[in-house]
């Protein structure tokens, strides 16, 4: 797929695309109740003074847990591509005076992330969603700080019914010039963890290829 400008080029995925549903996958209370924000959060080794970028934030369920576990010292980017979802979200944060949280709307194939500026990207059962998920991640992997991870929870099942196999993940990841750094199933997040880092070099687009959903997700 081209940009409007007759820009760089990058494939469409081989694979269904899932559609945009409802923001609230499940109350807050009840993915309290299993721990969810706090174990990713763990795994994902948050620490006070990062900087995290939440991507598809939402309600905001992550956003305003990540605000007090990174402090004073730390930021938190929250983003969201629906102007709806945006303007509720920031509510929520003037409400609970998270002074440490912006927000920002993006956009389908663009999270719009400054350069060089992030410890962590989170994106947790959206990932399934992106329509164009290879210049999705090609345009977010310069956000990258060193030592920088992308965090990704989601469901292995079909991409049409909201959820990614675990080894087509990787598969688009790895074209993309990521490297996957962890995984592990986990119920209590109602699907699995993975955690990814930038590669050393990102591929010029027309150099990605797909990855087939039905062939080993080896394209």
């Amino acid at each position: 797929m081209s940009d409007a400008d007759g820009g760089a080029v990058f494939p469409e995925p081989d694979r269904p695309v899932s559609e945009v549903i409802s923001y609230q996958f499940s109350t807050e209370d009840a993915r309290d109740s299993r721990g969810e924000a706090q174990k990713v959060m763990d795994l994902a080794e948050i620490e006070p003074g990062m900087t995290v970028a939440d991507i598809g934030a939402g309600n905001g369920y992550y956003t305003v847990r990540l605000a007090p576990r990174v402090g004073e010292s730390g930021r938190v980017l929250a983003q969201d591509i629906d102007p709806e979802a945006i303007q509720r979200l920031g509510r929520r944060v003037e409400r609970q005076r998270l002074d440490n949280v912006s927000i920002r709307l993006g956009e389908p194939n663009d999270p719009r992330l400054p350069d060089n500026s992030f410890d962590r990207i989170f994106m947790v059962h959206m990932y399934h969603e992106i329509q164009q998920p290879y210049e999705f991640l090609w345009n977010m992997w310069p956000a990258l700080r060193d030592g920088g991870q992308v965090i990704v929870v989601d469901v292995d099942r079909p991409t049409d019914q909201h959820g990614i196999d675990p080894l087509l993940l990787s598969c688009e990841f790895r074209r993309v010039g990521y490297e996957l750094v962890a995984f592990k199933d986990a119920p209590e997040l109602s699907g699995y963890y993975a955690q990814f880092k930038a590669a050393a070099n990102r591929p010029e687009p027309e150099e990605i290829t797909p990855c087939r959903a039905d062939s080993g997700n080896e394209g």
